[in-house]
């Protein structure tokens, strides 16, 4: 059963809260999702909210932190998107080659070389981003150029001997 003094609450505050971060961020689906976030949220603590002396200016704290929140991972995912576009349509014919050898690389290896060179972030944030040390990445990026340089020598040198055949043969 839902408590009353939330519902006239919830009732009283909701549209405020909304057109308050609409007005901050100029995004109203983001605002939607921000303001929703934080009702939920005030409505499973209910008990402990309704008993602060700001029942809604805790409510607008957990708003604008999920609104924050919210435009930081849009922002990543718009300069990822833009990093990966820049990538694709200026990449020469033998960057294809090789990012399907670094789809081959093991998961972690995989994940630090795109964190590395396709996000450009630096060793300390990948190292924050995969949950381990700085020294680990290091290690391992070191151990995936290291797997792609023999790979690409592998297949450089398929390509030569088909060469050498192609032209004996």
């Amino acid at each position: 059963m839902i408590d009353e003094g939330f519902v006239s609450w919830y009732e009283r505050e909701h549209e405020r809260v909304f057109a308050a971060l609409c007005a901050l961020s100029g995004d109203a689906d983001a605002a939607a999702d921000a303001t929703d976030e934080a009702f939920a949220r005030a409505f499973a603590h209910w008990q402990r909210v309704s008993a602060m002396a700001s029942p809604g200016g805790w409510t607008y704290r957990v708003a604008l932190n999920a609104l924050r929140t919210s435009l930081r991972r849009q922002r990543r995912s718009r300069d990822v998107e833009a990093r990966a576009a820049r990538l694709a349509t200026s990449a020469p014919e033998t960057d294809v080659e090789l990012w399907m050898l670094v789809r081959a690389l093991p998961e972690r290896q995989r994940m630090a070389v795109v964190l590395r060179y396709v996000a450009d972030l630096s060793e300390a944030d990948i190292a924050t981003a995969m949950r381990i040390r700085r020294g680990t990445v290091a290690a391992t990026l070191h151990q995936a150029r290291a797997r792609l340089a023999a790979a690409l020598r592998a297949e450089q040198q398929h390509d030569d001997e088909d060469q050498a055949r192609t032209d004996h043969g």
